[in-house]
């Protein structure tokens, strides 16, 4: 049976229109992905630079009697592997000021506590600092949060009254200038939080494409000249290295303010600027963290434990973060790889959308490579952020199909929520 010659006309014809349509709307696709790529790295607060920094300085400046007062509290659970490598970072500070150290062992089953002791006593440091073993965690309140109210409230109790808290995770390191460079620049700058972002641990292929990309994204959410704007809403901060003003936090409600925070770095820089607080976040080279990551599957477990949490748990958002980064990452490959496949089968129209997805490709690409230097990785790994973009929004996806499980913010043992969170340990 042969089609007629009419109908066959028509059914080429509606095949070309349909194909022309198509195109258009790739074209048009693509474009607008390339638009906003543009809009991104020049309108974002040049998110992609590793700017601002903290670098070394000399504190006090002459003429400048003494130095504020700090209290470092360090939340630990389970840390003990890590605490004689970071530990005497923190004990070792050259800070000119008067520093106390406060590690609150928060219900660890590793000796994390004898292991703070040992090392303390081995860098000769018995005068300053208290190892706290924590208590109980309360119903409505994270670990973490709770951890760093209980040093606070201790050095409070002790009568220390400091001027400054230093807020640092159990598995980062310092260099020595570091504290003298945070107050320095909080006094300088009249600043109520100064955070730096920790340089993290490089070690396999996956953590080269994975550790920068995360860091890349962070910034793209919080652009760190954009947090550091009092003219601006946005904030943040992060959690690894935080010197925050005593008396700020206090105006600011104190840290059971924010007590259920999952992501509690950028629970605080909120909380202190929207108290009208001044706060202030940049890259360092001198704030590592030594935790390896190693295999794609400690990196999802790192960002499914809160991934939905940052979309306040909104499934209409998740919608949106999912067809947003589509359309910024997979688009752009997709159409120059498509196009350039089916030019070479000569569809000529397809070089158009080609060349505007190769065009966002390498301007994402481009802005990518910043970041992965500061991690020491090289700028062949810049084509594939498209590759993490995907991954990361993969484990978005996984961590919302955690919280409907009841999974939701699991981490050392313990399960947070959106309607119970932070229960009591057992």
């Amino acid at each position: 049976m042969t089609t007629p010659p009419g109908l066959a006309n028509k059914l080429a014809f509606r095949g070309v229109r349909v194909r022309g349509v198509c195109m258009v709307a790739l074209v048009a696709l693509t474009g607008t992905s390339l638009m906003a790529w543009v809009f991104l790295l020049l309108g974002r607060g040049f998110y992609w630079r590793v700017s601002p920094r903290l670098d070394p300085t000399d504190y006090p400046p002459k003429g400048q009697e003494g130095a504020p007062s700090v209290v470092a509290v360090i939340p630990a659970r389970n840390e003990a592997d890590v605490l004689p490598i970071t530990l005497p970072t923190v004990l070792g500070q050259s800070y000119p000021g008067r520093l106390s150290v406060t590690l609150v062992d928060d219900r660890s089953e590793d000796g994390t506590a004898d292991v703070a002791r040992a090392v303390a006593a081995r860098a000769g440091a018995d005068g300053r600092r208290v190892v706290l073993s924590g208590a109980l965690l309360p119903q409505g309140w994270s670990g973490k949060v709770w951890a760093l109210d209980q040093g606070t409230r201790e050095a409070e109790e002790s009568g220390q009254t400091p001027d400054y808290l230093w807020f640092t995770d159990a598995d980062v390191s310092h260099a020595p200038w570091v504290l003298s460079s945070l107050v320095e620049r909080a006094e300088r700058e009249r600043l109520d939080l100064v955070s730096v972002m920790a340089l993290l641990r490089v070690d396999t292929w996956w953590d080269r494409l994975l550790i920068p990309a995360f860091v890349y994204f962070f910034a793209k959410l919080y652009p760190f000249p954009f947090v550091n704007d009092s003219r601006r809403r946005n904030a943040g901060a992060a959690g690894g290295c935080v010197l925050v003003r005593r008396t700020a936090l206090q105006s600011a409600g104190g840290l059971a303010a924010m007590r259920s925070a999952l992501i509690d770095d950028c629970s605080l820089g909120r909380l202190v600027k929207r108290s009208g607080g001044r706060i202030w976040l940049g890259f360092s080279s001198g704030v590592r963290s030594i935790r390896g990551y190693g295999s794609l599957a400690s990196v999802w477990d790192m960002v499914a434990r809160s991934a939905y949490d940052q979309l306040g748990y909104s499934p209409l958002l998740l919608v949106g973060t999912v067809l947003g980064m589509a359309f910024l990452y997979a688009l752009p490959p997709a159409a120059c790889l498509g196009g350039a496949m089916a030019a070479a089968l000569g569809m000529h129209d397809a070089l158009l959308p080609m060349g505007l997805g190769a065009a966002a490709w390498t301007l994402m690409a481009a802005s990518f490579v910043p970041l992965l230097r500061h991690h020491g990785v090289g700028a062949r790994l810049a084509p594939l952020l498209p590759l993490a973009g995907i991954l990361y929004t993969t484990m978005t996806l996984s961590s919302a199909w955690r919280h409907v499980r009841g999974r939701g913010g699991a981490w050392k043992g313990r399960t947070y929520g959106e309607d119970s969170p932070a229960p009591p340990s057992p």
